[in-house]
């Protein structure tokens, strides 16, 4: 993974896709899942960052694994290492709540597509509406392990 973008530590660069692109995600899978006016008008971006958004937050989640261990052969304090062990934890949380959000946001757009296509059936309507149903737990995890990884960056770099 790289570890330092022209000799500034790459994941304080990186993170920024996956700060903007997840919680985009997010909105987009609740608005989308909520909202059925909206469905045709978001479909295209919910694709793009079902797929974009967890390869931010991996990408963030492995350069921050090469930050942290940079920062613990530097000779780190062990207060701040174990900061950085709680953020590279929720980080890791992230990157995986936003890899499922990822793929049922994408079947979401398909099962509400193909929905639209076809006569509704019991069928059908139950697919549409548990892929509705767990992406939006998705996003809420996603959401949650975002905040959580964001804060607790935040804390270990500035001591809020």
């Amino acid at each position: 993974m790289i570890e330092t973008l022209l000799g500034l530590p790459a994941h304080p660069l990186i993170v920024h896709a996956a700060v903007v692109f997840a919680p985009l995600l997010v909105a987009l899978v609740v608005a989308y899942s909520l909202v059925p006016a909206v469905r045709k008008w978001t479909a295209w971006a919910v694709l793009g960052l079902a797929v974009a958004a967890p390869l931010a937050l991996w990408a963030a989640k492995l350069s921050g694994d090469a930050f942290l261990q940079r920062r613990i052969g530097q000779g780190a304090l062990p207060e701040f290492v174990q900061r950085l062990q709680q953020h590279q934890n929720y980080g890791e949380l992230a990157a995986y709540a936003g890899t499922a959000l990822g793929v049922l946001a994408l079947l979401l757009v398909y099962a509400c597509t193909a929905a639209g296509r076809k006569p509704a059936t019991t069928g059908s309507r139950a697919v549409t509406y548990g892929t509705i149903v767990l992406s939006l737990a998705a996003a809420a995890v996603t959401g949650y392990y975002i905040f959580q990884a964001g804060h607790s960056g935040a804390n270990s770099v500035w001591g809020v």
